[in-house]
């Protein structure tokens, strides 16, 4: 109890708090893990994107795997830990949320798309590679049907991919800087359910430790950051940012 109660008081009092997300507060509500030992990665081969945009047949298989994963974000409910995210964002303790998830579960939760920066995108939609045109993934289903083919751009007949950072693409360096602008802003950052292994995402705590915030870690395994954490917690995040929520509350 006596970490929850810490936690508690970090977040009484911080006034800009930064919520970094990974895997780890998405497999609470029955999604896969990709990267973890035994997770998706370890299942079947990645698809690299100089290979998306050389073989059609991989693109194929690439829209394949997509909706076969779109099934199960479909399937998932926001869990304890994303509705404490959004609370802490909704009443202005929190400034920003950034995920290394494509779920879209922060969003079904209620966090508004302009507070949360996707640093590896997000696999619920679709866009072109080229004028970056949006699609529905629906819509890209329906063209796969209709053509047998990936669907290209009606705008430009470029390619239409799912709007997620694979294999080899090169990361968006507007959401790279976005976050590392919010690291600079936040005098608490709050890392939960990240192994803090894919670069550069993972480097993104110790820039917000650096411009003088507490670094939290909320992780079930060990981080390459923990001997940089101000606070570690290994227990499952639903439960006990639910705790949190409960002794902050009483000692407001």
């Amino acid at each position: 109890m006596e970490l929850i109660e810490q936690l508690a008081t970090l977040f009484n009092e911080s006034q800009r708090t930064v919520f970094f997300t990974g895997a780890g507060i998405s497999t609470e509500s029955g999604i896969a893990d990709f990267r973890s030992p035994g997770g998706i990665w370890s299942q079947i081969k990645p698809i690299q994107f100089k290979d998306f945009l050389a073989d059609e047949s991989i693109r194929m298989e690439d829209w394949r795997r997509r909706f076969h994963f779109q099934k199960q974000f479909d399937e998932a409910e926001p869990n304890a830990g994303h509705k404490f995210v959004t609370n802490c964002l909704s009443y202005g303790k929190g400034i920003g949320l950034i995920t290394q998830n494509i779920d879209g579960l922060h969003q079904r939760a209620g966090v508004p798309d302009d507070c949360i920066v996707e640093i590896h995108g997000n696999g619920t939609k679709a866009a072109c590679l080229e004028c970056h045109s949006p699609m529905a993934l629906s819509q890209a289903q329906v063209l796969i049907e209709r053509e047998g083919t990936a669907p290209k751009c009606a705008r430009c007949d470029g390619l239409v991919k799912a709007a997620v950072v694979s294999f080899g693409q090169p990361m968006p360096q507007d959401k790279v800087l976005a976050a590392k602008e919010l690291a600079e802003r936040s005098d608490l950052f709050v890392v939960i359910g990240s192994s803090l292994v894919v670069q550069p995402a993972a480097s993104i705590p110790l820039i917000a430790q650096r411009n003088g915030a507490k670094l939290v870690i909320l992780n079930r395994e060990a981080t390459l950051l923990d001997a940089a954490a101000d606070l570690i917690i290994r227990d499952p995040i639903g439960e006990t940012l639910t705790q949190v929520q409960t002794v902050s509350a009483s000692s407001q």
